[in-house]
Formats: C-alpha cells, structure tokens, sequence
C-alpha cells in the first residue's frame, strides 16, 4: 500500500521500490482496498529485498516492526532510514466488516505518512 501512495503523491521525484524479509505475494485485501481509493496496485509484485542489492538508496523505509527487527542490514551509507509501524490488518480476524475496516484504517494511516513524506521529505 505504501509503495501505491508514494507513487500517487509523486512520480516524477523518486523511484519507488518496494521488498520485504519474505514474499507472499499481493494480499488481495490490500490490492481491493487500495482501488476503492482509485490506486491499482495489482500490478505490484511480492519481491525479496536482496532482490535489490547495489541499489544506490536516498530512503529506507520500514513500515512495521517485525521488518524493521528482523530485516537484513541494508548497506546504504547516504540512506536516511525511517521506521513507522503501521497495523498488519491482514493479521486481524472477524466478520468481514471488521475485516475491511481494519484494512481501511490502515490504509489511511499509510497514506496520511506517505503523503507527509513526499511533501516533508521529497518536494523541499
């Protein structure tokens, strides 16, 4: 999802890439909650992060605590690293209404910090 906000906010500032310490895929839940806000992210892919070894990176951003944990050391030595933990809402479990409100919350926590990111961090 952060990946999809960060490209909305911008696409011309920054190359988004996104990874994580395991792949699983697309969660379908995040793919239908995204285009409710009208953001496909179907063509994303579920990619390991050592998948981008010798990228030249500005920004590492981990979006929950367990990456941020148990993530292989990025060698990045101009990187700025920032970490904010966001709800694993396909970790919650219940009635599909609570279901889809934990994935809608979660979604606007994401792109309230990736909007403030790109305008904070990447248009000054």
């Amino acid at each position: 999802m952060a990946h999809g906000y960060l490209n909305y906010f911008q696409d011309t500032l920054a190359k988004v890439y996104s990874a994580g310490i395991e792949t699983h895929g697309l969660n379908p839940g995040a793919v239908s909650i995204m285009k409710e806000d009208g953001i496909d992210i179907s063509h994303h892919t579920s990619n390991h992060v050592d998948e981008y070894e010798g990228v030249a990176w500005d920004y590492i951003i981990t979006v929950c605590d367990h990456a941020k944990e148990n993530c292989p050391f990025i060698p990045a030595k101009n990187a700025r690293r920032i970490h904010q933990n966001f709800t694993d809402p396909s970790k919650v479990k219940g009635t599909p209404e609570v279901i889809h409100k934990a994935f809608m919350d979660t979604r606007e926590e994401i792109k309230d910090f990736c909007h403030d990111f790109v305008k904070e961090e990447l248009v000054n």
